[in-house]
């Protein structure tokens, strides 16, 4: 994890498509991290959703996101059971990238105010590995230029945490 957290650095850094301006990089760069901590990942189950119609996302640009939901994971973390929706792109041809779009109680002070996202590929038995260590800001955290859809209130978890991506001290 921690070589995956130098790349993104340096792609972040010298990528021709990073998200972080030139004149933004002293501010952002390197990427500030949570220490790595097993406690926040869980195994977890994905209970499908029915084929139910697409639904509308808010973006942080104003405009909506076409998504549909993939299913409800239910996983405990800390002894706590939790839950998350994943979606998909209601227009996508590949379904087999989750997207886990959540907010928690570090938003706004510890990590972007709108939430962060995970994403998972999906498996033939159901079984995911929610892993929050690799929880990441959404591409609008470092440039307002970018579309990114915000969590739905049914994917804002009443708890702190702390792992993954983070806001710089």
């Amino acid at each position: 994890m921690a070589a995956e957290r130098r790349a993104k650095d340096a792609f972040f850094r010298t990528g021709a498509e990073s998200p972080v301006p030139a004149s933004e990089q002293a501010e952002f760069l390197p990427l500030a991290y949570f220490a790595i901590d097993e406690a926040y990942n869980a195994p977890a189950v994905l209970t499908p959703s029915e084929r139910e119609p697409a639904t509308e996302m808010p973006t942080s640009t104003g405009l909506r996101r076409r998504m549909r939901r993939a299913g409800t994971l239910r996983f405990s973390l800390k002894g706590r059971p939790l839950q998350l929706t994943a979606f998909v792109e209601a227009e996508a041809a590949d379904v087999n990238r989750l997207f886990v779009p959540f907010g928690d109680l570090t938003n706004g002070t510890e990590t972007y105010a709108a939430g962060r996202y995970i994403d998972l590929e999906r498996t033939v038995s159901g079984l995911y590995e929610v892993d929050f260590n690799r929880a990441y800001h959404p591409y609008c955290f470092y440039n307002p230029k970018y579309d990114c859809p915000y969590p739905p209130p049914e994917n804002r978890l009443q708890v702190p945490i702390r792992a993954g991506e983070r806001a710089r001290e």
